[in-house]
């Protein structure tokens, strides 16, 4: 178990205080353990304050009785040395020591170590925060040992491999008392670190001055995913609380790393009793330390399980035991009873460290990676029992595997709060799949009620899918914080109004968040101090996660759209279809009632349910059988709709047995049940139903079916008994599990018949007593007659139904009727209205007994009639049933058609009552004659009027009567057509008759008619004849019409026609009127009124009063006739008079053309057709004027009018002269005006003239073609090229179709290639804009034209190709050529530029595209080899030139001498490389820096005998002197070489002397090298027999300032000439060796080197693959580990796609043409300088610099002034040289309206400086200063009202600048605004001249992941190339070969050491200073040589010399 704790206050030790030997003594413990034989317990030394290391030896020496020789080491307990250096710091007061024989001794007897462990002061500081393990409804023993595992993960993150961490609960009574152990394989605790664990509330962060506590300085971890970094054990608390929480002791044991020793500590509240009861320090202990698996301390029985796992110790390099005794009886009772419950809330609770970040995807396959190496077993042991083993990893049903797993998609956030906190969060969507929720149930949290329903109300509601659980679980660090969620957020929860998904979807999401360390929890780790409180801050600021990078936008909106799309994607559905219509249900709480939608049919999981199907329900109490009603969705549908769920209306099955309605939720239909059980079920049910009645009558008075009875007749006593089909009586319905039965009642009715309806006169309910049947008592009160019905019925107790379900109870009917009595009373029947006098009618009697029921008359009787006033007698009296007084007839007056009412008295002798009065009203009779006013025979009218006469119709009685269709008519006789009259008096009997007047044609005298009165429906009423006599009428009668020419009247009869002049006017018109008698009448103003004409709609009345009719206008064209009509209409009659008036042609007046056929003619052509010539009077009415010799008199003109071909003929049939051969001279192309002229009259015609044929082609828009057009060299033309067809007079011809070409030279290549046009409608063909690729200088291209299999020539256009500044052509590469190149120096600087078409530098170039490859000169050739050593460019420097230019500084120049050719390329593309001349440089030798021989002489074997070969030391030795890269050099070099004789021992004199018995010798030194011939050793020269010496030649140049390395021979010496010779032999094989062995040992140091370097590549790869991944990363791209190239390829490809798509899309552009940039030296128009990316600021800064637009910028005044000249000065420009630039602004200055850093006032409309809404594309330096000078200080805000608040505040404190804004508006510097100049128009108004829009900024970050996967691509293959090469090295060091050259070397090596000792001489690698040397420069002088060194020391060393 990790420490949990550093190092802290501890408690007083023993040997302190008052006892502890004085102010500032220590005392510490010793344990010696050098021996076994020790002594077991430890010895206390006092240590004084001033004493040192020595002397703290010196006192445990003498307090052990140690010799101070001795050697031994002192520790401590930790294993760490006290030394002179750590002594004070280490050796503290109360330290426990250890005596040992070294570091690494294991402790031959365990030894224990006082410790303190005082609680830390916060014990007290925080012991209130939080009452320990709160229940919260859960067991918290789970959480207990949470927080030991806690405690192993920290202690276990360091861990490579597997961090394994097992809890073993240890119940087998038979190894002792119950225990939990807790064990990890961490890195352990010291035994301080375990000191510091044992102190309460010692957190990490108060664990300080401890160099040995484990979280000394502690570092926050790194952010990680989840925040899942193990650093859980903090406060310092929870392991002892979760201890003594499960028991009463715990033993800590643990052994750190690399540790030799096991430390271990118990802690026990038997202890701390014991300790408090004997009044000693309760928090103070040992330590035991010991080695592992010894138990020998473990002697209590209690505890045997602990041998064994002690005995494990063995095999571990660290680990941490937690051993719990004493554990508390009822936490053995839930471990083991509830062991998956608590296992499943652990890996609840460390989910995400089991499973890592993403969770238990249980679909996804699981990768190693560092989540998947935590193991945390959880084992169980009881005795008799096997082991009960489970592996966190390995639960499927933790909450959290089972929200990842139901889970269709999840959303993913952060939330950042004030200071660093940062919380992670996801939330998941649960879907609902077909009858259910998928959202995971919680035994916590039980989300559904229990099926808990009443026997009648079963309905049920099914429960949201989360029911009241909140939504987030939180973690801490990554472990679960359990006692703390958090509801929900405002984005999350469900919308007061219905949102974009149903409000049910907002209860399928869970959710987690993951927050780091800074969100406060308490100590135990169950809650959150302050987590929801942040999170609910204002200030808190949600973003989304996308692709694992944070997203900037609404939280809400994007959860919304989220949800909406899962519940449309995921949730599975069912369709409801058959729409019948919406309803409300007001059997639901009010909330609910409205509106559903009702359904007959639904699909559901495949299957389809409609109205009547036969269903059973689940989950249901009682479960329902029924036939289904209907469905009900909640919500205004319309149609067939998806929902997740609905209801089910059900109809009880059987329904004989059921009547009842049952609504359920559609999921609680059974689909697994068949129709066929469900109908099996209901026939059964139906077996136990009540069939039928038994009914008797025990006293009598029996009612027998259909019997008649009289009135009051009793019916006795009944009896009944309810029967079953089985004959069973019974008294209720059956029970059933469909609930309670229902008691059944027997309900009696007497119904009487009538023809209103039934009526129930008598009705009883009876139920069964139990002991007695139903009974019913007499009934004795039926007295109405009638038919009868006696129904006994069977209903249900509650509610009195007589069905039950549809289905009719048993019931039995009795049927009979009751009869009247004799007649005792009587009174009238109904009577036949109305009574007439004189009409007969009859009286009907009803007679009734004594109960007043109808009866009958059976005996005679006579009545007796009587009225007053009236005469009254009857004809007869009938009897039987229907008794009527037949025939009474009543005479007398009646005052008016309505009649008089009378009292008719009845009397009928002999009954009991026998009067009765009868009111009726007579009515008068039948028409009996006719009676016409006036009375006189013989009446006058005049003709034309009409005649009233007064007719009354009388009765018999004289009473005036009216009677249906009563119609009087009238007929006249004696002339014809004489009117009738007709009159209806049906309803007065009394009227007027008339009618039409009465009208004789042509009555000129009186006339005699007849009248005859009479009703024709009444033939028996006498007709009345009258005589009428009839005058003629003096009305109008007939209209004349006159024309009065003169004194003349012509009359115009009825339909004439009179011809007149066209246009005049018909004046004097009059007319007269005449009456039937032929009598002219005087017209007066009434009778004016009735006259109309049709030719004016207004009439002077004055005149037609004297007769005079209005002026009559003639139409003006022959061809229009006029219809005059005059018309007079009264009330007697209708006159009319018309006539026709003909126009006739009038004089001459005008000349009229007609142009017959085409109006256009063609230049050189005829007119087609031809003109036709008139003449027409005024009114253009034709006049036959013409005449063969009218042709002389008629003239025709017209501009440009050919004559020539002029022919005009006369057309006699149609009098008119025709006109051809119209022609025109050619000229300008458009209309021309004809003028026609004959004698006075004249006229024009208008007529098109179009261009002739085609003849010619001309360019459109295009410069003038004499001068040359400059065009760089393959950019495009400035125009597109347009031809034109035109004739041969320039006019352009419309002729479609003609092929157009290009003809030109094949030097000059055009883009796109030359393709044949075609012209369009308009003559016209546009060739497009080309681009032009040609050599510099003057070409000329001609367009060509094929017309009718003609060629028409066109236009030669001349081309000036002008060099491109943008092409790169050349790289121009400048260093110090007189510089010398050294061998393993550094090169000059290279100074690279890349030069255009035009000679200038081209900048903006990438640094990476420019290389530099060095190789040696080979006589093969000059192109560079495959292994080229290639360098990059060095980073640009504050003093380098300006841009364009690239370094190659501080390159390394080749170790070897020799001829090297540089060469620098610049990579244009991927196809193309541009490179630069071959420079060739010769490597010379480096300074002079060692000695060496040609070739390594033999070491001498020399005796000082006489022989001269045997003293011989040198035969020929050639020296020379070598820079330190071993080339010759020094060649100009002249000395001498001193020779020296040297032994081993510098001061040994007894040194060998050379011939002469000199030390020293002098050899000439010339030209760089020295040539020694024989050197010869003196005869007798003095000497050590078999002794090593060396020759010490040393240079002497006084020419060089340095000193060089000399070179050493050694040589051995002997006394003896035959061990001389056998030594010389040992001596050359001696040599050999060492040759071998340094050819070997250079191979493998080469190699080894080599190796290095590769790895060093592979890290560097792997480092920049890594931070490449980091940056894509960071551009929200992940890699993935697998299939990486594919994968980057397809991306590169898709973000290329999209760039393209985002480059392609229209955005704002400049359509200003450019400035041709011939130099450099022009930088182009402004309006092409700058650009801005809001539309309205474009606008309006646009318009603003509309005048500058079009000015050239350019660098220099002479640039300037070259484009002024080739301009003729028409072109504006602007040179930067001529800028004052101390006025410009400084471009960050603040805006007006801050004044010393201070906001002066807060402004409205956004300001901004309008030049900071400016992005330059290039030249930003120029561009700030043109802008700055153009723009100044202006301003531009939103609108007007803006800008004259901001003015209006910023002239209170400085000058307000120009201000704009965006809506178009200016306010000048001066205050003035308004007007046309001030308000800037439309952006189509600008021509072009607006800023363009720069490039999307998707598009740029678009670029730049496109460039860092092009660099990851690049980094990837490097690391893959970088590892097969590795790996190739490896393999090839590991091949057979190179282990046989290993084994070859060691041998060698080996043989070599023998022959040393043989031959006396020091090894050779110590004393040979001159290999050494040697080895040194070529080896091991440079750690990492370069790698072309390196390699050819490979290639040269593959095979050793020998």
């Amino acid at each position: 178990m990790a420490a949990a704790g550093g190092g802290g206050p501890g408690g007083p030790s023993e040997g302190t205080g008052e006892d502890g030997g004085g102010v500032g003594s220590r005392t510490v413990y010793l344990f010696d353990r050098r021996e076994k034989e020790s002594e077991l317990g430890d010895r206390a030394l006092k240590v004084e304050e001033r004493s040192d290391y020595a002397g703290f030896r010196a006192s445990v020496c003498q307090t052990l009785g140690i010799s101070p020789e001795e050697k031994f080491v002192i520790t401590t307990t930790s294993r760490k040395e006290i030394t002179c250096d750590n002594f004070d710091e280490t050796v503290k007061d109360g330290v426990t020591l250890y005596l040992l024989q070294s570091v690494n001794q294991l402790l031959l007897t365990a030894t224990k170590e006082r410790i303190d462990f005082l609680p830390h002061y916060d014990t007290l500081v925080k012991s209130g925060m939080y009452e320990y393990y709160a229940s919260e409804g859960q067991n918290p023993l789970p959480f207990a040992l949470a927080e030991l595992i806690d405690n192993s993960l920290s202690a276990t993150s360091r861990n490579i491999g597997i961090r394994r961490i097992q809890i073993k609960l240890l119940f087998d009574e038979t190894q002792g008392r119950p225990a939990v152990a807790v064990i990890d394989n961490g890195r352990g605790m010291t035994s301080k670190q375990l000191n510091n664990w044992a102190v309460y509330r010692l957190s990490k962060f108060t664990r300080q001055g401890d160099f040995e506590s484990d979280h000394s300085g502690y570092v926050r971890p790194v952010p990680v995913p989840r925040s899942l970094n193990s650093d859980i054990s903090y406060f310092g608390v929870g392991g002892k609380q979760a201890v003594f929480f499960v028991g009463q002791s715990a033993r800590m044991i643990s052994k750190p790393a690399h540790s030799q020793d096991v430390h271990e500590l118990v802690l026990s509240k038997e202890d701390f009793e014991k300790k408090e009861k004997n009044k000693e320090a309760i928090y103070s202990g040992y330590i035991r330390n010991r080695k592992p698996s010894d138990s020998v301390h473990i002697t209590n029985d209690d505890e045997r399980f602990l041998h064994h796992l002690i005995t494990e110790e063995k095999e571990k390099d660290s680990f941490t035991a937690v051993v719990i005794t004493g554990v508390q009886l009822e936490h053995i009772q839930y471990l083991k009873n509830y062991f998956h419950l608590w296992t499943r809330q652990l890996a609840h609770i460390y989910h995400y460290y089991i499973h890592g970040p993403k969770g238990n995807e249980i679909r996804t396959s699981k990768e190693v990676g560092p989540f998947n190496n935590i193991d945390i077993e959880i084992s169980m042991f009881e005795k008799g029992k096997a082991p009960k083993v489970v592996n966190l990893r390995e639960i499927q049903d933790d909450m959290q595997t089972l929200y990842i797993n139901t889970a269709a998609d999840s959303f993913e956030f952060k939330a950042h709060v004030e200071g660093d906190g940062v919380v992670e969060g996801i939330i998941r969507y649960h879907p609902f799949l077909y009858d259910r929720e998928t959202y995971p149930d919680d035994p916590c949290f039980p989300s559904k009620l229990k099926d808990e329903d009443d026997d009648d109300d079963c309905f049920i509601l099914e429960k949201a899918a989360r029911g009241k659980r909140p939504i987030f679980e939180c973690f801490w660090n990554g472990r679960l914080i359990p006692y703390t969620s958090v509801e929900d957020f405002d984005w999350c929860t469900p919308p007061k109004k219905r949102g974009l998904a149903p409000i049910e979807c907002y209860n399928r999401i869970s959710g987690a968040l993951f927050t780091n360390d800074k969100f406060q929890v308490s100590t135990n780790k169950l809650t959150f101090m302050d987590l929801e409180l942040k999170l609910k801050d204002k200030n808190t600021l949600f973003t989304r996660i996308l692709n694992g990078q944070e997203q900037r936008m609404k939280i809400d909106r994007e959860f919304a759209l989220w949800l909406k799309d899962c519940h449309e994607k995921y949730d599975k559905q069912i369709k409801f279809t058959i729409f019948r219509g919406v309803i409300t249900r007001p059997d639901l709480p009010s909330k609910k009632q409205g509106p559903w939608a009702t359904y007959s049919a639904i699909e559901w999981d495949g299957k389809i349910y409609k109205t009547g199907q036969l269903v059973k329900t689940i989950k249901t109490l009682p479960l329902f059988y029924g036939s289904i009603v209907r469905f009900f969705l909640y919500g205004d549908h319309d149609g067939e709709v998806y929902a997740t769920g609905g209801e089910v209306q059900i109809a009880m099955e059987p329904q004989a047995l059921y009547d009842e309605i049952k609504t359920v939720p559609i999921a609680k239909l059974d689909r697994t049940v068949a129709e066929k059980a469900v109908k099996k079920y209901v026939e059964d049910e139906m077996a136990r139903l009540p069939d039928r009645l038994s009914v008797t009558w025990p006293e009598g008075d029996a009612l027998l079916p259909n019997e008649i009875r009289p009135a009051g007749t009793p019916i006795g006593a009944l009896r009944i008994e309810i029967l079953n089909k089985k004959g069973e009586a019974m008294q209720k319905l059956p029970g059933t599990s469909h609930g309670g039965s229902k008691k059944l009642l027997v309900e009696l009715k007497v119904i009487l018949h009538t023809s209103s309806g039934n009526k129930e006169i008598i009705s009883h309910i009876s139920q069964h007593g139990g002991k007695w049947p139903y009974w019913f008592k007499k009934m004795e009160n039926i007295q109405k007659l009638g038919n009868y019905t006696l129904k006994l019925q069977v209903v249900l107790n509650e509610s009195n139904a007589d069905t039950y379900a549809g289905r009719p109870l048993p019931s039995k009917i009795i049927k009979f009727s009751v009869k009247e009595g004799k007649p005792e009373k009587f009174s009238f029947g109904l009577l036949d209205p109305p009574f007439r006098v004189g009409v007969p009618f009859n009286i009907p009697l009803e007679f009734q007994d004594e109960f007043g029921h109808t009866s009958q008359l059976v005996t005679d009787i006579q009545p007796v009639l009587e009225a007053s006033g009236l005469s009254l007698h009857y004809e007869e009296i009938t009897k039987g049933p229907n008794c009527v007084i037949r025939g009474v007839t009543a005479r007398g007056p009646v005052n008016s058609c309505q009649g008089k009412n009378y009292n008719l008295k009845v009397i009928l002798p002999g009954l009991k009552e026998d009067s009765q009065i009868l009111k009726i009203r007579l009515l008068p009779g039948h028409p009996h004659r006719l009676k016409v006013k006036p009375d006189s025979e013989i009446l006058v009218i005049e003709n034309g009027t009409a005649f009233p006469f007064q007719v009354e119709v009388l009765d018999e009685s004289d009473n005036i009567t009216a009677q249906p269709k009563l119609i009087v008519h009238c007929k006249f006789s004696g002339a014809p057509n004489l009117p009738a009259y007709v009159v209806d008096c049906s309803s007065s009997g009394t009227s007027i008759l008339t009618g039409s007047p009465i009208q004789v044609q042509n009555i000129k005298k009186d006339q005699t008619l007849k009248a005859r009165i009479e009703i024709p429906s009444f033939k028996d009423v006498p007709p009345v004849e009258k005589t009428i006599r009839l005058l003629p009428s003096s009305h109008v009668a007939r209209l004349q019409i006159f024309s009065l020419e003169g004194q003349k009247a012509i009359q115009i009869k009825h339909q004439d026609e009179v011809n007149w002049i066209a246009g005049d006017i018909m004046r004097n018109l009059i007319f007269q009127m005449y009456d039937e008698g032929e009598r002219e009448i005087n017209i007066t103003s009434a009778l004016a009124e009735k006259i109309k004409v049709n030719w004016t709609p207004e009439i002077n009345k004055e005149h037609l009063v004297q007769g005079l009719l209005p002026d009559v206008q003639v139409p003006t064209s022959v061809k229009d006739m006029r219809y005059c009509q005059v018309s007079f209409q009264d009330d007697h009659v209708s006159l009319e008079s018309a006539f026709t008036v003909r126009p006739l042609p009038d004089e001459p007046k005008h000349l009229k053309c007609e142009l017959k056929g085409g109006k256009t003619v063609q230049m050189g052509q005829e007119l087609q057709g031809e003109i036709v010539i008139i003449i027409t009077d005024q009114y253009g009415n034709q006049i036959q004027a013409f005449s063969p010799s009218s042709l002389s008199a008629l003239s025709i003109a017209g501009a440009g009018l050919d004559t020539s071909n002029l022919k005009t003929t006369f057309q006699e049939n149609t009098q008119s002269i025709s006109v051809r051969g119209i022609r025109f001279i050619p000229g300008p192309p458009g209309n021309k005006d004809l003028c026609f002229t004959w004698r006075e009259f004249s006229d024009f015609i208008r007529v098109q003239l179009i261009s002739g044929p085609p003849a010619k082609l001309l360019l459109i828009d295009w410069p003038e073609l004499k001068e040359s057009i400059p065009v760089i060299n393959g950019r495009e033309l400035q125009n597109p090229l347009l031809v034109q067809l035109c004739d041969q007079w320039d006019n352009p011809a419309p002729v479609p179709h003609v092929k157009i070409s290009l003809i030109k030279a094949s030097n000059l290549k055009l883009t796109p290639s030359n393709q044949q046009h075609k012209t369009d409608d308009k003559g016209r063909a546009n060739l497009g804009v080309f681009s032009i690729f040609a050599p510099r200088g003057e070409h000329t291209m001609q367009v060509k034209a094929i017309y009718n299999k003609s060629t028409i020539e066109g236009p030669t256009i001349k081309l000036m190709i002008l060099p491109d500044p943008e092409k790169p052509v050349h790289i121009n590469v400048k260093y110090d050529k007189d510089a010398s190149f050294l061998a393993g120096g550094l090169f000059t600087d290279f100074m690279i530029t890349i030069i255009s078409e035009d000679d200038s530098i081209i900048k903006n170039i990438n640094p990476a595209c420019i290389s530099m490859k060095m190789w040696r000169l080979s006589s093969v050739g000059n192109r560079p080899p495959a292994n080229a050593e290639t360098f990059s460019c060095n980073k640009i420097k504050d003093n380098d030139k300006e841009d364009g230019c690239f370094y190659f500084r501080d390159k390394v120049i080749p170790n070897k001498v020799g001829t090297y050719c540089i060469q620098f390329g610049f990579t244009m593309d991927k196809a193309n490389i541009l490179h630069s001349e071959q420079i060739i440089v010769d490597v010379l030798p480096n300074q002079p820096v060692k000695l060496v021989p040609k070739s390594q002489p033999p070491t001498p074997a020399v005796s000082n005998v006489r022989s001269v070969a045997s003293r011989t030391l040198v035969r020929d030795l050639h020296l020379s002197i070598m820079d330190e890269y071993s080339n010759h050099t020094g060649i100009d070099l002249v000395g001498t070489i001193i020779a020296t004789i040297k032994g081993f021992n510098e001061e040994d004199t007894d040194t060998p002397l050379f011939n002469g018995k000199v030390r020293t010798l002098e050899f000439p030194f010339v030209n760089g090298s020295a040539e020694i011939t024989s050197l010869v050793l003196a005869e007798n020269s003095p000497g050590r027999d078999s002794t090593e010496y060396f020759i010490i030649f040393e240079p002497r140049l006084p020419l060089l300032s340095r000193t060089l390395d000399p070179y050493i021979l050694p040589f051995m010496f002997y006394n003896d000439v035959k061990k001389q010779q056998q030594m010389a032999a040992l001596t050359k094989e001696k040599d050999q060796l060492s040759k071998s062995i340094f050819a070997y040992r250079g191979l493998f140091e080469a190699n080894q080197q080599l190796l290095d370097e590769m790895k060093c590549q592979v890290e560097e790869a792997r480092l920049k693959e890594a931070q490449l991944r980091n940056e894509l990363q960071i551009h929200n791209i992940d890699i993935p580990t697998t299939q990486q190239m594919p994968h980057i390829e397809t991306l590169l490809k898709r973000k290329l796609s999209e760039q393209d798509e985002l480059k392609k899309k229209p955005r704002r552009s400049c359509t200003l043409p450019n400035y041709t940039k011939v130099t450099g030296d022009i930088l182009g128009k402004i309006a092409h300088l700058a650009q801005i990316e809001d539309d309205r600021a474009a606008m309006v800064i646009s318009w603003h610099l509309a005048s500058d637009m079009d000015c050239v910028v350019t660098l220099t005044t002479d640039a300037a002034r070259r484009i002024y000249d080739e301009t003729q000065g028409r072109q504006q420009v602007l040179p930067l040289d001529s800028i004052y630039k101390k006025t410009l602004p400084d471009w960050k200055r603040p805006l007006p309206h801050f004044r010393n850093g201070k906001l002066h006032f807060k402004p409205i409309g956004d300001p901004v400086f309008a030049r900071d809404l400016l992005t330059f594309p290039d030249n930003i330096e120029h561009c700030e200063t043109v802008f700055g000078m153009l723009l100044g200080d202006t301003i531009i805000l939103d609108n007007l009202d803006a800008a004259n608040h901001y003015r209006k505040e910023v002239v209170k404190i400085a000058h307000c600048p120009t201000l704009l804004t965006r809506d178009g508006d200016r306010i000048r510097s001066n205050g003035k605004f308004g007007g046309l100049q001030n308000k800037a128009p439309p952006m189509d108004k600008l021509r072009g001249m607006v800023f363009g829009a720069p490039v999307p900024k998707q598009c740029l970050i678009i670029g730049k992941q496109i460039d860092l996967l092009q660099q990851y691509r690049s980094a990837l293959c490097k690391l893959d190339t970088v590892n097969k090469d590795l790996n190739n090295q490896l393999e090839y060091l590991r091949t057979p070969d190179m282990k046989q050259k290993k084994q070859e070397l060691d041998e060698q090596e080996k043989n070599l050491k023998l022959i040393e000792q043989k031959l006396g001489m020091t090894p050779t690698r110590k004393c040979n200073d001159s290999l050494r040397h040697s080895t040194k420069v070529e080896v091991t002088d440079c750690p990492i040589p370069p790698k072309r060194m390196r390699r050819e020391t490979i290639r040269q060393n593959r095979r050793p010399r020998r």
